[in-house]
């Protein structure tokens, strides 16, 4: 039942969040994908400890608000979404380096509920901004956008086929005992060939196809990190999903959290590499 309730559920996201990026207009994508973030942060919040629904309430406004003046700003120049989205890209070498302390902050403290709600909005404020710049940035932003998301969906289908096949060594057993170094390869190779695939699409030229595999692969490997610190959350707080909202998939956050370290890198090493 689980598994076909997760086909069925990806039948009907997969469509809906394709549209929604190459139609909808960037001001109502920005805002449809707040919405959507702000439930993943919702469960961030009880991943992280705060269980009152007062302070949790409060912690999400506060997001909310944040997003609200980025937005605003943005409307002068687009340099405050690049900030944040290169603050982000910071943030995720400071979680990489968080991952190999599986004891940081696994005790229920006041100290280590703060640290996990700033790795929250650390983690998924600037990968709202991330989106929101690529999907704004010229015409075929929107097709840009939706390589930055394919390439992760992608990926994590090849690790996982590559992983249930292959899998041997783990690679944070501690964190996420399913994940393999097989899998990471696995996933690896798929994006790639999608970035082959998609590079007529994408207005590249065949010769920026070496720069587009290594945005995709910087892409990719950072991606896991995401997933990686969700699950470092859920080890702490003792869960399995961050809930169970939707079916055979877990919650929101369980369908974001590589996302949310793709994007900003992606951007960031987007505008460096000249994309």
């Amino acid at each position: 039942m689980s598994r076909h309730a997760r086909i069925i559920s990806t039948a009907v996201m997969a469509p809906v969040a394709i549209s929604a990026v190459l139609w909808l207009p960037s001001r109502f994508l920005a805002a449809a994908v707040a919405a959507v973030m702000m439930v993943g942060l919702w469960e961030w919040t009880l991943l992280a400890g705060l269980r009152e629904r007062l302070p949790r309430a409060a912690y999400l406004l506060g997001n909310a608000l944040l997003m609200a003046a980025l937005a605003w700003a943005a409307r002068r120049g687009l340099f405050v979404l690049e900030l944040v989205s290169l603050l982000g890209a910071v943030w995720w070498l400071v979680a990489i380096a968080w991952l190999t302390r599986f004891d940081l902050a696994a005790r229920d403290t006041p100290i280590a509920r703060a640290a996990k709600l700033l790795a929250g909005t650390a983690s998924v404020v600037p990968a709202w901004a991330a989106l929101c710049l690529t999907h704004v940035d010229g015409d075929h932003g929107p097709r840009w956008t939706l390589f930055a998301l394919a390439l992760v969906w992608v990926a994590d289908s090849g690790a996982y086929l590559a992983g249930s096949r292959w899998g041997r060594h783990k690679m944070a057993p501690r964190i996420s005992p399913g994940k393999s170094w097989e899998g990471l390869a696995g996933g690896l190779v798929a994006s790639l060939l999608l970035a082959v695939a998609a590079t007529p699409l994408l207005h590249t030229g065949w010769d920026a196809l070496p720069r587009l595999l290594l945005l995709t692969a910087v892409t990719m490997l950072v991606s896991v990190a995401g997933d990686l610190f969700e699950s470092l959350l859920k080890r702490h707080a003792g869960a399995k999903d961050s809930s169970d909202l939707i079916p055979g998939h877990g919650g929101v956050l369980d369908r974001i959290d590589s996302l949310l370290a793709a994007l900003p890198v992606f951007v960031v090493a987007k505008g460096w590499l000249g994309l």
